[in-house]
């Protein structure tokens, strides 16, 4: 049987797309006389509404409908708005909830079942979850417990167990190869080192393909390279270079051998802390060993921001499409991919995987530091198996 009402939401930070995987199930929904509820600011949307409230009722409960959503695919960011909330590890109650009994584990409190009562009260029958590796790990989690839950996986650093493609990781190598290209002007004309910056904590997909649609060297987390041997290559690249400038991009997770990730700040509700620009100490090396100028850019939440590129509206409004067909479905459990380069439905990724990571033997040349450009023929289109 259908479900009468689907609730959706976006978790974790934005990226281009969501509005098309939003906009796609609401009209499909509008054709079976399915209502879309629309739950604002992800999980947080469901631990601290207030359904007895009027005015917390208004600000994390959307019905939403053909013309609310006309028009949100042409802008990136989410309609729906977002948060990092974890609601099986969260810190603080809300006030209203204050003295309420929630199991509670180091120190902070499970509000699984709150999540599942306001679900019950909303009369949602289904939940469509649009996040990352942290949002779906606890959909995961309201699947076990009983909830219909199906998953659209998104994240620029495409680090998501399942799917060879997730929502965001077109537009972020996009807008990542033109900021690149656009200060060529200025690092050519003052013969300098540019040393660029992306996201990727745990995964290097971001800084691989920038690297590999730029022609320049990256440095992933999932290899440590050789700092003398990095600034050798560098430096050599400028030698050739017949303008005297050189470019290497870093995932936010790089590492070198002997280097220690520095992080700083409270972590998030998925125990993340922010990590100190390695760009910036890589900067300071290059300089200190060389003599050598640099810029230093960070590219991260620029990539981002704006409106989402051709691929991933197409893709984002497919899996929104495949997301509701499964919904309508009664399945559970499964999430939105694309495995060995066709669309698919697979089971949501569990939790202990943590981020999928590049693989490095196929992928990224470590004699080099550049991505392995041979040996692709037969490979998927992303050039990576899921």
């Amino acid at each position: 049987m259908p479900p009468r009402r689907i609730g959706i939401l976006t978790g974790g930070g934005d990226v281009p797309g969501l509005n098309s995987v939003i906009k796609s199930v609401v009209y499909r929904g509008a054709e079976d006389d399915i209502e879309v509820t629309g739950i604002r600011r992800g999980w947080e949307g469901l631990t601290h509404v207030n359904l007895n409230d009027s005015e917390s009722r208004q600000r994390y409960i959307l019905p939403l409908d053909r013309d609310n959503t006309r028009t949100i695919d042409r802008d990136g960011g989410t309609m729906l708005h977002t948060s990092r909330t974890n609601p099986s590890k969260m810190k603080k109650l809300p006030e209203f909830l204050t003295g309420d009994s929630f199991p509670q584990k180091d120190g902070r409190w499970d509000m699984s079942a709150q999540v599942l009562s306001n679900l019950e009260s909303l009369g949602i029958d289904a939940l469509i979850a649009i996040g990352g590796d942290d949002t779906l790990s606890f959909a995961h989690r309201l699947n076990q417990l009983g909830m219909k839950v199906i998953a659209v996986p998104k994240t620029m650093d495409n680090d998501v167990h399942g799917t060879e493609y997730c929502v965001g990781f077109s537009t972020a190598i996009t807008r990542a190869s033109d900021a690149i290209d656009r200060q060529l002007t200025t690092v050519g004309s003052h013969e300098r080192v540019g040393i660029f910056r992306v996201f990727g904590r745990d995964a290097g997909y971001t800084a691989l393909y920038t690297a590999w649609v730029t022609s320049i060297r990256c440095v992933i987390p999932e290899y440590k390279v050789d700092l003398d041997k990095l600034i050798d290559l560098v430096m050599t690249d400028k030698q050739r270079n017949p303008s005297k400038y050189a470019l290497v991009i870093l995932s936010e997770g790089a590492q070198w051998e002997g280097y220690k990730v520095q992080e700083y700040g409270d972590p998030d509700a998925f125990g993340h802390r922010k990590k100190a620009s390695v760009a910036e100490t890589l900067s300071t090396e290059i300089q200190q060993r060389t003599g050598e100028e640099t810029v230093v850019s960070d590219l991260t939440y620029d990539l981002r921001a704006g409106a989402p590129d051709f691929m991933d509206k197409l893709i984002a409004s497919t899996f929104g499409n495949m997301a509701y067909e499964a919904t309508r479905a009664g399945q559970s459990g499964l999430m939105a991919a694309i495995h060995e380069g066709c669309y698919a439905m697979v089971p949501l990724p569990d939790p202990k995987l943590g981020p999928r990571r590049l693989d490095v033997a196929s992928m990224y040349n470590t004699e080099r530091y550049r991505p392995n450009y041979a040996d692709k023929l037969g490979m998927p289109v992303f050039l990576t198996r899921a």
